[in-house]
């Protein structure tokens, strides 16, 4: 059977789809502690699948401030696992209690801006419709979501080349053309969770050079 791909989005929620994942997540299992976690929102938005975003607020002030984020922050000393501080995060910026049950598996740890190692932990919300948001003003200052189907048209995606001391460093993806611009680590974890979703149907834009890779 082929993979579902952005002509059949309803196929990429799909129980089948959500096995293949979970197995695909369960045998990359077993990576090193992260000091900090993400929860990677997939839902659905009037029968569409989606992946809900978070737009920080400026109040938190910061090299992240005012960024398109997902639910997420520091592990805490009380937090069994990155699990369980992805779900403590949405709770606290987004309102939602979720359970182990909604979370399929866990993304390979990347590092952020400063460094520290970020636990990507993907979850299935469900039905957006039959969710109540109260999102933390503190934390968040908006909440949307963009279509799986639009985040893997061509049309939506870029890639920002950086350089360092003049030369080619690496390429990291963005994602176009939603309410806001998707980029930094929040895009490379977007793109690690279409490739997921989606196997062949997205083509990677990130390239990192060898000493990187480790993360």
């Amino acid at each position: 059977m082929s993979e579902p791909g952005p002509e059949d989005p309803g196929g990429l929620l799909s129980a089948g789809s959500e096995r293949r994942c979970r197995a695909r997540l369960a045998a990359a299992a077993g990576q090193g502690a992260a000091a900090a976690a993400v929860l990677v929102p997939l839902c659905s938005v009037r029968g569409r699948p989606a992946v809900l975003f978070t737009l920080r607020s400026r109040r938190l002030g910061g090299p992240h401030s005012g960024d398109v984020s997902f639910p997420g922050g520091r592990r805490d000393p009380a937090d069994a696992d990155a699990v369980a501080t992805a779900l403590r995060e949405t709770r606290e910026e987004l309102g939602l209690e979720l359970t182990e049950q909604n979370v399929w598996g866990q993304l390979r740890t990347l590092p952020d801006r400063q460094g520290l190692m970020v636990a990507p932990v993907v979850a299935n919300l469900g039905p957006l419709e039959n969710l109540t948001l109260a999102p933390n003003p503190d934390e968040v200052a908006e909440v949307f979501t963009l279509p799986l189907a639009h985040l893997l048209r061509e049309d939506n995606q870029g890639y920002t080349h950086f350089r360092t001391a003049g030369r080619y460093s690496y390429t990291l993806p963005v994602f176009l053309n939603g309410p806001h611009r998707v980029w930094g680590l929040t895009a490379v974890i977007t793109e690690l969770t279409l490739e997921l979703l989606a196997p062949g149907r997205y083509r990677r834009k990130t390239v990192v050079p060898a000493r990187h890779r480790s993360a």
